[in-house]
C-alpha cells in the first residue's frame, strides 16, 4: 500500500502502526462515495465471527449487508425508523445493544464489536444537524468505550458539508469509488495527516 504523509513522504510503516492502535483502542470509520462500492467494504469492516450491530435508518440501504447472512457471531440491529423517536431516544438504545453485547462474553476484546450504521443520509434530511451530531458523538463514543470499530456509511462526495460537519467525530474517513469500472479505495487517518493512494478492492 503506497501512503504518505502531508509532506508526499511515503509511509507505510507509519500507516500500519497508525491503524494497528486505532483498531486496538476502538475507532469509528466514515465511508463516503459511490454507493454502489459500499458493500465490499462493509462486509470487510464487519469481519469473521464478531459481536455485530447493525443499525437501519429509513428508506433505501447503502449497502447491500444483511445479519441474517453472514457467517458466525451474534448480530443485533436497531432500527430508526419511527418518526416519534427522537435521536437521543434512537442513541441510547444503541448503547443498550452495545452494552448487551459486551454482556454476553463477559466483556469484549479489542476489535470484536463491529457496529454498521446504514446509513446517515436520510437523518440529514429528517433532522436538525445538531442533534444528529450528538447522535454520533454518543454512539461514537460508545463504540471507542468498548474497543469496537464502527463504520457508518453516506454517499456523498468527501468534500460535501455533510462530510464536513461530522468528520471531527471520526478516526478514519474511507473515500470509495469506480474509476473505469474498477472499485477502488482511499484512507484517511484523520488528525494523523495520513492517506493512502486509491487501490482497487
Amino acid at each position: 500500500m503506497q501512503l504518505g504523509r502531508g509532506d508526499g513522504v511515503p509511509d507505510s510503516t507509519t500507516f500500519s502502526q497508525e491503524l494497528a492502535e486505532l483498531k486496538q483502542n476502538g475507532c469509528n470509520l466514515l465511508l463516503v462515495g459511490d454507493g454502489s462500492v459500499h458493500s465490499s467494504v462493509c462486509r470487510h469492516l464487519l469481519g469473521d465471527d464478531r459481536r455485530r450491530l447493525f443499525v437501519f435508518t429509513e428508506g433505501k440501504r447503502v449497502c447491500a449487508c444483511d445479519p441474517e447472512t453472514l457467517d458466525g457471531g451474534d448480530g443485533r440491529t436497531v432500527r430508526v425508523d419511527d418518526e416519534e423517536r427522537s435521536l437521543t431516544e434512537i442513541g441510547s438504545e444503541v448503547v443498550t445493544e452495545i452494552d448487551l453485547l459486551a454482556s454476553r462474553v463477559d466483556g469484549l476484546s479489542p476489535g470484536e464489536l463491529r457496529l454498521c450504521f446504514d446509513s446517515l443520509g436520510p437523518l440529514f434530511v429528517e433532522h436538525d444537524p445538531e442533534q444528529l451530531f450528538r447522535l454520533l458523538h454518543l454512539v461514537s463514543a460508545s463504540v471507542r468505550r468498548s474497543d469496537g470499530i464502527g463504520h457508518y456509511h453516506l454517499r456523498v462526495d468527501r468534500k460535501s458539508d455533510h462530510v464536513n460537519l461530522i468528520e471531527p467525530l471520526f478516526d478514519v474517513l474511507v473515500e470509495v469509488r469506480r474509476n473505469d469500472g474498477i472499485a477502488e479505495q482511499r484512507w484517511h487517518l484523520l488528525g494523523k495527516d495520513v492517506s493512502s493512494d486509491w487501490l482497487p478492492l
